[in-house]
């Protein structure tokens, strides 16, 4: 007999992505509409991401009320809106498996999206933004030039990139280092003594490219706790391009990288990400790509978020001393891939060991989901879906906000002029423990 909903620890099944039923048109169109049907009759998740919202709203105002009335015609928009932040999975349905329903909307409008990709009906700028080693390495070499070309208050050519690609001329642009995480790391020299905890830093293409910062604050915290360190960079961890629904790509990134990391955990390194989205590819995408793969699985299991990682080192060994207070307060926000690697706040239980920190934390998405907060055609959605989530940061009226996920902070700080943020930039977690620790 069909139960009402599930209590149960929702999993998802692997992406049978390389079965010729995943690209059926006529049974991923069936799927489709079982999948919005079961939806339309819940409705729990009306107030996440605009794609239920439009979903909802099509079925309201069809001649019948009801799925059947729909036009395959519609579904692209309601694809066009979900954002991949696995929220509706996580938190709002109670039909996820076990659950007889199976529904994986996340997944379901990643496979629609591999169809799109297949008849080329995907934009061109996503997936040349895709490539982000490519671009991170263009970006680092050309720093200073392509910096004051991206700046949002170099209007002439902001409208010109516009035109041409179709990238909002509002929005923040991510900025490149003048030089890689990597060649830091090469040139550091570390005054610390290493006791029985190693890992490797597995820096993600952001941090190496755009945010050495980050990478910088996670070094010095490692090592003030005798954490002996090494850094490795075998290339982007294929997030950008599930976005774009380019699965073959990911499977290869996801090989090349796994074959690299796991050489470190043969010597009993652990791995430490530096970013939400890509702890949650190595964690649990990639082997759901690749479920027969043994290295991809071994992998997963010896992989930890950075923030993780320091709460690990705090409850067995403790922190080292030194901690300082931080005036004006913290607000984390608990972005959506932090949350869908169910691991529980582990930013916020990390800077807990601040002493006499004032710390709040939101638990909302902030619209940006990759491209998506960038192209124009979809960038006042993302405003849209952000609102929310920077009012209540405002609300919080603290001095710092901190994000696993520096898109989504980046995203954030730049709704200052409708919920008026009053923070220069949106920092790592990490970055606010090293402020703490003086590095």
């Amino acid at each position: 007999m069909s139960k009402e909903g599930s209590i149960k620890a929702p999993i998802r099944h692997p992406l049978d992505f390389k079965n010729p039923d995943f690209l059926d048109k006529k049974k991923l169109d069936d799927e489709m509409r079982r999948v919005f049907d079961v939806c339309h009759g819940c409705r729990r998740c009306f107030n996440l991401c605009d794609s239920f919202p439009k979903l909802f709203d099509m079925i309201d105002q069809s001649q019948g009320e009801d799925v059947e009335s729909l036009s395959s015609d519609q579904f692209p928009a309601i694809v066009d809106s979900c954002t991949l932040c696995d929220m509706c999975f996580m938190t709002k349905c109670p039909y996820v498996p076990p659950h007889e329903f199976n529904i994986d909307f996340p997944h379901l409008m990643l496979r629609y999206r591999s169809l799109q990709k297949k008849e080329r009906q995907l934009a061109r700028t996503p997936r040349v933004l895709a490539n982000t080693d490519r671009n991170g390495k263009i970006g680092v070499f050309f720093s200073s030039i392509i910096n004051w070309f991206s700046n949002i208050k170099n209007k002439f050519f902001r409208k010109l990139i516009e035109k041409f690609t179709g990238i909002d001329k509002t929005v923040f642009l991510p900025k490149y280092n003048s030089g890689t995480f990597e060649k830091y790391f090469k040139k550091h020299k570390s005054k610390y003594i290493p006791k029985n905890r190693k890992v490797i830093i597995y820096s993600t293409c952001y941090v190496n490219f755009n945010k050495k910062n980050t990478g910088i604050a996670a070094l010095k915290v490692l090592e003030k706790n005798n954490v002996k360190v090494e850094h490795a960079y075998p290339g982007c961890c294929g997030m950008p391009y599930l976005e774009q629904a380019d699965l073959q790509k990911v499977t290869e990134q996801a090989k090349k990288i796994s074959k690299d990391l796991l050489k470190w955990v043969e010597k009993g390194y652990r791995v430490v990400t530096l970013t939400a989205s890509c702890g949650l590819m190595l964690k649990f995408e990639w082997p759901l790509l690749l479920p027969e793969d043994s290295d991809i699985i071994k992998l997963s299991k010896n992989v930890s978020d950075i923030d993780e990682y320091i709460v690990d080192i705090a409850e067995k060994d403790g922190l080292a001393e030194g901690l300082m207070e931080i005036d004006g307060g913290v607000t984390v926000h608990n972005a959506c891939h932090a949350r869908a690697q169910n691991m529980g706040i582990k930013a916020r239980d990390m800077l807990k060991f601040i002493p006499n920190i004032k710390l709040d934390v939101v638990e909302r998405c902030a619209g940006h989901g990759g491209t998506f907060g960038v192209m124009k055609e979809t960038h006042m959605l993302a405003k849209k879906v952000g609102r929310p989530t920077a009012r209540q940061i405002k609300n919080k009226n603290n001095k710092y906000m901190a994000s696993d996920c520096p898109l989504a902070g980046k995203h954030l700080n730049q709704l200052n002029d409708d919920t008026n943020i009053n923070h220069t930039e949106a920092l790592h977690p990490i970055e606010i423990l090293a402020k703490a620790y003086k590095l």
